[in-house]
């Protein structure tokens, strides 16, 4: 699923581990990346953990989407800073699962707090 991805690949996303429940992603911040004030623009966070949540939730063998996201931005990430988001499984029940996914900073700070809900459809994952 991450190498069919266009999005991770545009953003040169890295897959660093992914197994049933789990995945941890890395991308470094560019300079195209940046709002007006000169930090990450919250929207990448926001990939970079939905991207996580996407692959902790599509690796048990079923397809799952988004059925909605929340996250909140504690801090902001830095032009060429690489950000890791993690992300875990919660809860499963029948074809909906609850996920967090938490974006850090190279020096382990908080950048942004993300919960997922997945729903689980037919067909297989892909990943």
């Amino acid at each position: 699923m991450h190498e069919k991805d266009p999005v991770a690949r545009n953003l040169a996303i890295s897959l660093d581990e992914a197994r049933a429940g789990y995945a941890r992603i890395t991308m470094r911040v560019g300079d195209h990346m940046v709002n007006a004030y000169g930090t990450t623009h919250g929207g990448y966070s926001f990939i970079l953990a939905d991207t996580a949540f996407g692959l902790a939730s599509n690796n048990r063998g079923r397809k799952s989407f988004a059925q909605a996201a929340h996250i909140t931005f504690m801090t902001f990430g830095k032009p060429g800073e690489l950000l890791t988001a993690v992300a875990e499984e919660r809860s499963v029940s029948g074809r909906t699962g609850i996920f967090d996914a938490t974006v850090y900073g190279e020096d382990g700070r908080v950048v942004a707090e993300f919960n997922g809900l997945s729903r689980a459809v037919k067909g297989p994952s892909g990943v």
